[in-house]
C-alpha cells in the first residue's frame, strides 16, 4: 500500500470494489442489481484491460465443459458451489440479450466473434445500468476496519459496509497487476499459499538451449508428460526455450527439478513403421520427414539417429530411436514469469473464505474474488469463467 492520503473529503457507500477486471465487474453489476450502491476503484486508467487483450483479442470467455477438475487449488471441491450457480449458459444468456455473437471452438472453447471489447462494454452497461460509479488511477494508500471499512486513497476517503477486492493475481504486471490483494488479506491475517506463475512458457536447461534455439518457430504436435499428468497439443520452440498450449499447460503441474517427456507422435506407433521399411535404402531422416517438421528432424537425428539407411539399423537400434520419439526428455531450467504467465498459482487460501458468497472467514463483510484467491483455470477459458463465477457470487451477497 502507498503514500497515506490527509485531508480529503469522506464519501460513504453500501460496497467499495477494488479492481475493475472481470470479476470486479461481475461483482459491481451483481451488488448494484439488488439495489445496493456501489463504488470500484481502481489504479489504472481504464476498466478490463486483460479481459481486451485475453483470447488474441477475441477473449476466450468460458468452457462449455465446465467442472472442478477443470481447476487447481489447495481444495478443488472449493469452486463448485460458484460455478455450478453461474454456469456457461449463464454468461452467454447475457451475450444473447446484448446481441453478442460467439462461437464454441475445439474443446469447448468458447470465443468472441468480433472482439473482446464487446465482453467489456457489456460488463460497463451492465454497471451503467445498476448505478456503480467508477474512480480510475485511484491509488489506496491504507485500508482499515472499525464499524466500516475505510479506504484512503489519492481522490478521498472511502467507507462501504462491505469492501471486495478483486485486484488479480502476479502475471501481467505491464496490465497493472501486483501483490495488492494479498497484502490486504494478509493485513486481515488471512492465509496466503505460495505465489508462482502458472500457463507460461519453459526456459531449457543451458546445454539444451544451445542445441535448439535455431528450431524458434516449430511448432509440433506432442503429448507432454510429467508423471501422470499429460496434456496434447501443440509445442512450440521459441528462442530460450519451448511454449503452446501443451507446454503452458504442463507449468502448472511443473515442480522445478522433474524432467518432462514428449511424446512426439501421439497416436503413431513409428516403431512399427520403422521396422516396416526396414529394406529401403531411405535414411532414417527422410523417413521422419513424412511425420516431423524437417527443421527438427535435421537437429534430432544429430543427437539421436546415425546418418545412414534404415535398412541398417538393428533392432535393437530402431526400438531405441522409437523410445526416444515417443519419450523425448525435456529438460526445464525454469518457467517464465509473472510477466509472461496467463494466471498466477497459488493465492487467498480457500479455507479462509466461504465457497459460496467469497465472504472471509475472519473478517465479516470482506470479500475476494478471481485471481487473487488460491484458484487456477486449465487453459481453455476457465480463468475468466472463475472470474465471473466468483464475482457473481460475491455479488449476491457483498
Amino acid at each position: 500500500m502507498r503514500k497515506k492520503t490527509v485531508g480529503l473529503s469522506l464519501m460513504q457507500t453500501d460496497v467499495i470494489i477494488i479492481g475493475a477486471g472481470a470479476s470486479g465487474l461481475m461483482c459491481a453489476g451483481e451488488a448494484g442489481n439488488r439495489g445496493r450502491s456501489v463504488l470500484v476503484l481502481d489504479h489504472c486508467p481504464e476498466a478490463g484491460r486483460k479481459i481486451v487483450v485475453s483470447g488474441g483479442g477475441r477473449c476466450n470467455f468460458s468452457n462449455m465443459f465446465m467442472g472442478p477438475e477443470h481447476f487447481l487449488s489447495g481444495n478443488p471441491d472449493f469452486v463448485r458451489s460458484a460455478i455450478s450457480r453461474f454456469t456457461p449458459s449463464d454468461f452467454l444468456c447475457l451475450l444473447e440479450a446484448r446481441g453478442i455473437e460467439y462461437q464454441e471452438r475445439e474443446a469447448g472453447r468458447l470465443f468472441c466473434k468480433a472482439s473482446s471489447t464487446d465482453i467489456k462494454e457489456m460488463l460497463l452497461s451492465e454497471c451503467e445500468r445498476a448505478s456503480v460509479r467508477f474512480r480510475f488511477n485511484c491509488e489506496v494508500s491504507a485500508i482499515s476496519r472499525s464499524d466500516l471499512f475505510r479506504i484512503e486513497t489519492d481522490q478521498g476517503v472511502f467507507t462501504s459496509q462491505s469492501l471486495v477486492i478483486a485486484t488479480g493475481g502476479l502475471s501481467h504486471p505491464g496490465l497493472g497487476a501486483g501483490n495488492f490483494g494479498y497484502l490486504v488479506a494478509k493485513r486481515f491475517g488471512m492465509k496466503v499459499t505460495k505465489l508462482r506463475p502458472a500457463l507460461t512458457s519453459v526456459r531449457f536447461s543451458p546445454e539444451d538451449a544451445r542445441v535448439f534455439s535455431c528450431l524458434a518457430g516449430v511448432s509440433i504436435h506432442s503429448t507432454v508428460s510429467l508423471g501422470t499428468t499429460s496434456f496434447t497439443g501443440n509445442l512450440l520452440f521459441t528462442h530460450t526455450g519451448a511454449s503452446g498450449p501443451a507446454i503452458l499447460e504442463i507449468s502448472s503441474h511443473w515442480d522445478q527439478k522433474s524432467v518432462l517427456s514428449v511424446d512426439l507422435l501421439p497416436g503413431l506407433d513409428i516403431y512399427s513403421i520403422l521396422v516396416g521399411k526396414r529394406s529401403s535404402k531411405a535414411l532414417l531422416s527422410t523417413i521422419l520427414d513424412q511425420f516431423l517438421p524437417k527443421r527438427f528432424v535435421k537437429v534430432w537425428c544429430a543427437l539421436y539417429g546415425a546418418p545412414r539407411p534404415i535398412k541398417e539399423y538393428s533392432p535393437g537400434e530402431i526400438a531405441s530411436v522409437a523410445r526416444s520419439l515417443h519419450a523425448w526428455p525435456l529438460r526445464i531450467a525454469g518457467v517464465e514469469g509473472f510477466n509472461k504467465a496467463e494466471v498466477t498459482l497459488g493465492g487467498i487460501d480457500t479455507m479462509e473464505l466461504s465457497s459460496k458468497t467469497m465472504e472471509s472467514k475472519k473478517a465479516p463483510g470482506l470479500y475476494f474474488t478471481g485471481e487473487v484467491i488460491d484458484v487456477t483455470g486449465r487453459l481453455g477459458g476457465y480463468n475468466l469463467h472463475w472470474a465471473w463465477a466468483s464475482g457473481h457470487a460475491a455479488g449476491q451477497f457483498a
